[in-house]
């Protein structure tokens, strides 16, 4: 009875996590598809920035499954479960957690360093028209390499910070199982067994944290920009189609005034100035990207989307004015948070780890209080991971890519490089990473044991005959009995090495003032353009007309 009641709580928890790795590939391939190029796209990197951006929504969909099946070990009155009872049946179900933490870190690392690089490399030697298949493959295999040995030295380098101050087996690689006629699945398993118990863990750790750490540089850039654009865009709609149609007639006509204008100097036969032939050239530029632009608004004002979106304006609104709430939750959620850390932590040198919640965040309150009402608080972690998730795809869409001041990329519907999209892909890997640490940072203590609850033996308050104490329940937290409360997985590689956590809480307080400002900024701006991103200086001609028809 109690493995099949075992049987069923994973089965259900796995189920939902299989349910929802359907949805992300379904979304992630409707994505690419809706940004790529027409013109410039290929199998080989569509393919790549689909898996790449669904590891990344599958890797923040693990979060809210481990939550789930820690909680469902217990029941509410803080007694174990009949399946849960035996210490290695917990030890499977955590390990099954973990080895899912393991498989998806391990091909994010993968990705990052030697999947992604070396496809963009690709592409990029295939810019030059005098390289063959045979020399874009070893030139890119050449920059690869690079990224290749990165990993490495962080591998090595948490490899011997996990196992300081002195261990000879610091250097020590894993193990081979001592059995000679192991299978493959053996080796598989006997190599998870390593990382989860000792040598493996500080390498696979510290690799991770310190992709995390770039993680975090993405985050405070593209996702603090994107919970403030996303929701006061919605709010405040686009501009009206025939007004811009009217407006740029307007600028169409001044410009064709203007051309003529300068043309009329050169009539009698006398070339124009140097100055004359440089403003004539850019009006000229200038009255092309007007005539494109005014084809792209003739489609949108004929566009059943445009007229659908106007009739739900209302809608826009509402949910918009919830984006910006949730936005501000989360602020207030992740400043009392830090604020706690700064009061009452162990520290700089310890990481600001707290033990336990001394002031009242309202994040956490709130998914404790959904607790008994399944399943309200794993959807609620679900759709706080996810809007994570999007707000950070609406920072980087509006945004672009850039290196320091220097812009890279654009992303825009049907005209984004195959380039771009790896590089977009890449980010959100990264920002995937960090945001584990952003949600426990907003609710720590329903991150680190969710819904879980013990019993605490206390002395009765009434006369009674002897010694006697009454059994009550509280919410798992750090002062728990270890044997009474399991902490999730994800808990371990967050806290693994604890001068990342020290950055990590800097990086809040940089998080927190990045919102503040561009919540500023996207307030102060006015309404974007209904074909907003469509029509740009650079765009050709035959990329233009293939987007219209």
């Amino acid at each position: 009875m109690a493995a099949q009641s075992m049987l069923s709580e994973s089965v259900l928890g796995w189920s939902i996590f299989t349910f929802i790795l359907l949805v992300i590939l379904a979304f992630c391939w409707v994505y690419i598809r809706k940004f790529q190029s027409r013109q410039e796209s290929e199998v080989v990197s569509t393919i790549t920035a689909i898996c790449a951006l669904a590891i990344a929504l599958i890797t923040s969909a693990l979060l809210p499954v481990d939550i789930f099946l820690v909680s469902f070990m217990k029941y509410p009155n803080g007694t174990y479960k009949d399946w849960a009872a035996n210490n290695e049946t917990r030890g499977q179900i955590e390990d099954t957690v973990l080895y899912g933490y393991y498989t998806l870190y391990s091909i994010i690392l993968f990705c990052v360093f030697l999947w992604i690089p070396f496809v963009y490399f690709y592409y990029e030697e295939r810019d030059d028209d005098n390289v063959n298949k045979c020399s874009q493959v070893k030139n890119a295999l050449k920059y690869t390499v690079g990224f290749v040995i990165v990993c490495v030295a962080l591998l090595l380098i948490g490899q011997c910070t996990g196992q300081l101050p002195a261990d000879i087996k610091a250097f020590v690689p894993l193990q081979a199982p001592s059995a000679q006629n192991s299978t493959q699945w053996d080796k598989v398993q006997h190599l998870f067994e390593e990382l989860g118990s000792s040598n493996g863990l500080p390498a696979l750790s510290f690799s991770i944290s310190t992709l995390t750490l770039i993680g975090m540089l993405a985050v405070i850039t593209y996702t603090a920009y994107g919970m403030s654009v996303l929701p006061l865009n919605l709010i405040k709609g686009t501009r009206s189609v025939k007004y811009e149609r009217l407006e740029n007639t307007e600028d169409i006509d001044d410009v064709e005034h203007q051309i003529e204008k300068l043309k009329s100097k050169c009539q009698d036969g006398r070339p124009l100035s140097s100055r004359d032939r440089n403003n004539l050239h850019e009006l000229e530029g200038k009255l092309q990207v007007l005539r494109r632009r005014g084809r792209h608004l003739e489609v949108a004002e004929r566009n059943c989307c445009t007229k659908v979106g106007s009739a739900l304006r209302p809608v826009k609104i509402m949910l918009g004015i919830f984006f910006i709430l949730v936005a501000l939750l989360f602020t207030i959620a992740l400043f009392i948070s830090n604020l706690d850390k700064a009061l009452h932590s162990a520290g700089i040198s310890y990481g600001f780890i707290v033990f336990g919640t001394n002031l009242t965040n309202p994040l956490n309150e709130l998914l404790l209080a959904l607790q008994p009402v399944f399943p309200l608080d794993y959807i609620l972690i679900t759709v706080i991971t996810m809007y994570f998730v999007i707000t950070s795809m609406a920072g980087i869409r509006h945004m672009g890519i850039w290196f320091f001041w220097i812009r890279l990329y654009k992303i825009r519907p049907k005209k984004t490089r195959p380039q771009a999209l790896l590089f977009l892909c890449m980010i959100l890997l990264l920002i995937v990473l960090h945001t584990s640490y952003m949600i426990y940072s907003l609710a720590p203590q329903y991150v680190m044991y969710g819904s879980q609850k013990y019993l605490v033996q206390m002395p009765s308050a009434g006369p009674a005959p002897g010694n006697t104490s009454v059994a009550t329940t509280r919410i798992c937290g750090a002062d728990a009995p270890e044997d009474q409360c399991t902490v999730t997985r994800s808990y371990l590689f967050l806290h693994k090495f604890w001068f990342f956590s020290t950055i990590y809480y800097f990086g809040n307080w940089a998080f927190i003032a990045a919102f503040l400002v561009g919540l500023v900024v996207s307030c102060c701006r006015g309404k974007k353009s209904v074909i907003e991103g469509e029509v740009e200086a650079d765009d050709s001609d035959i990329s233009d007309d293939e987007y219209v028809h």
